[in-house]
């Protein structure tokens, strides 16, 4: 088993409907209606009614306890597929509407990171995502509290939601953020096409989300790939969500064969049907990686992970030595619950 590293999931959004009914009840609130189909499953029927149905299960998680079973439950289940590394992407926005403060909702995560690798042998950092549809002077307003008040697991800011609205509205927030010293990265070229993803690279970005529409465009792709511009990709939830009728046309290929750095996301699993093994084996039986192709996309990962240096070294020896081998002595977070 290949060790795997993931860049792109949203952690409101690992957490699938049976979790999503548990700290339902302990809060004693009812399920929104809509958000569940006949099946138990989530109920959407495209993009923005999936935005929706991710707010509505977001709605409900409001402690920071709830926080911190979604990310245990999510990076144990990483780490039996050979996880060894995940950045979750959160939302404060989420977390501020259900009245949360920023130690409440990051110390929940934290908690969460800290006793899945003390249980899994599993990482985890924090990227801080703006939701686009709130504009740009919120983006702003959570990029100036992530730099005011840091974290020492909040390691990136990005931007997620409805790419309609143009990056050239969070240049601000993005510039506040890598002023900071945070990693920046962008969801881009998913439903907007080239003409958006060079406007993201007018941003401090090195990495995007999904991107993987550049293949429109063979000069953007030379550009993204000579800049050394990292793609986390999610091929599963492109093909789920309509941006590409089949896996057999997903550009991945296309792209990576091209020379840009790849990576392999879930996104919202759930809501997907994805796992990160599970993307790992849709790769190998449809475009034919094999064991060195499938190390590479890893190494990618590891090498654009924002994490500090000395825990990137450890995760290079730890997919050396196999995903199963014990994590590497002092592979400890920060501080006890990130504190």
């Amino acid at each position: 088993m290949i060790a795997k590293a993931e860049l792109h999931v949203h952690l409101e959004g690992t957490a699938p409907p049976e979790l999503i009914g548990r700290i339902a009840a302990r809060n004693g609130v009812a399920l929104p209606p809509g958000m569940l189909a006949a099946d138990g499953r989530f109920h959407y029927t495209n993009f923005l009614h999936f935005l929706e149905t991710y707010d509505l299960a977001a709605s409900v998680i409001r402690t920071a306890e709830d926080y911190r079973d979604i990310t245990y439950e999510y990076l144990a289940s990483v780490a039996q597929e050979g996880g060894i590394y995940v950045e979750l992407t959160a939302s404060p926005d989420h977390a501020t509407a259900v009245g949360l403060s920023d130690e409440e909702h990051y110390g929940g995560i934290a908690a969460g990171i800290d006793d899945a690798r003390r249980d899994h042998g599993i990482e985890g950092r924090i990227i801080v995502s703006a939701v686009r549809n709130y504009g740009g002077e919120n983006a702003v307003r959570v990029a100036h509290h992530a730099a005011a008040r840091p974290h020492p697991y909040v390691v990136g800011f990005g931007l997620a939601g409805d790419e309609r609205v143009p990056p050239t509205e969070f240049a601000q927030a993005f510039a506040i953020a890598h002023d900071a010293g945070l990693g920046c990265s962008i969801h881009a070229g998913e439903w907007e096409g080239p003409r958006s993803i060079r406007a993201a690279l007018e941003l401090p970005v090195t990495r995007l989300d999904h991107g993987v529409r550049a293949i429109e465009d063979p000069k953007l792709v030379e550009e993204i790939a000579d800049r050394g511009i990292t793609l986390n990709t999610c091929p599963t939830s492109n093909v789920v969500l309509g941006v590409y009728p089949s896996l057999a046309e997903h550009p991945l290929p296309h792209l990576r064969a091209a020379g840009i750095r790849v990576t392999l996301g879930s996104d919202d699993p759930p809501y997907f049907g994805a796992t990160l093994g599970g993307e790992y084996d849709v790769c190998r039986a449809q475009f034919g990686w094999d064991d060195q192709h499938l190390r590479e996309v890893t190494t990618a990962a590891i090498d654009a992970a924002f994490c500090d240096e000395e825990l990137r070294a450890q995760l290079r020896a730890r997919l050396h030595e196999g995903p199963l081998a014990e994590a590497p002595a002092g592979a400890t977070g920060p501080g006890d619950n990130g504190e």
